[in-house]
């Protein structure tokens, strides 16, 4: 198996998944919010989003390996880390998410139904209150161009953090709450 260790916390390639789940050895987390889990992911994952994330109610068959992952693998990592500080001694993640399994060519499962994804609504959001801010700066008053660098500074910190607080919002809206179309 190839995994390599980095502390507690084991790290899977897409290959290495795709053995185990075809060889049923692996329970696979999906950690993403419902919404996109609704909207594409891989076959047999179970959806526990990172946002409602509870290490004492992830589900796991018999004698599986735990296998977490979400988009890129930063939330599979703070997941697989929640995990760590219950009490488990090791916890694997997919290396770069799901990117990564169809990076390799692995099928997933797509729903043409969900809704659009978190990060088009996020784009669609701060797009709009960037115009909205522009728009009232040239015409109303200077002051609420402060709008449009607010939202400029928060798409900065999500870049670089990979952490989205509008997103996390955004989810919590109730058409992103279903897992199936």
């Amino acid at each position: 198996m190839q995994a390599t260790r980095l502390n507690q916390l084991q790290i899977m390639d897409a290959h290495t998944l795709k053995q185990g789940l075809e060889q049923q050895t692996i329970t696979l987390i999906d950690v993403r919010e419902p919404a996109e889990f609704a909207g594409e992911h891989i076959p047999g994952a179970v959806l526990v989003p990172l946002s409602r994330f509870d290490g004492r109610k992830i589900p796991q068959a018999g004698n599986t390996q735990l296998v977490l992952y979400c988009r890129s693998g930063n939330r599979s990592e703070i997941a697989a880390q929640k995990l760590l500080d219950a009490g488990l001694e090791s916890v694997t993640h997919l290396s770069c998410g799901l990117a990564s399994w169809k990076e390799a060519g692995y099928a997933t499962v797509v729903n043409r139904n969900a809704p659009i994804s978190l990060m088009r609504q996020v784009q669609i959001v701060a797009g709009s209150l960037v115009f909205l801010g522009t728009l009232l700066g040239a015409f109303i008053s200077p002051w609420f161009l402060i709008l449009s660098g607010f939202v400029g500074a928060g798409l900065m910190f999500a870049g670089i953090s990979d952490t989205c607080m509008m997103g996390m919002l955004l989810a919590k809206l109730p058409y992103n709450q279903r897992s199936q179309g």
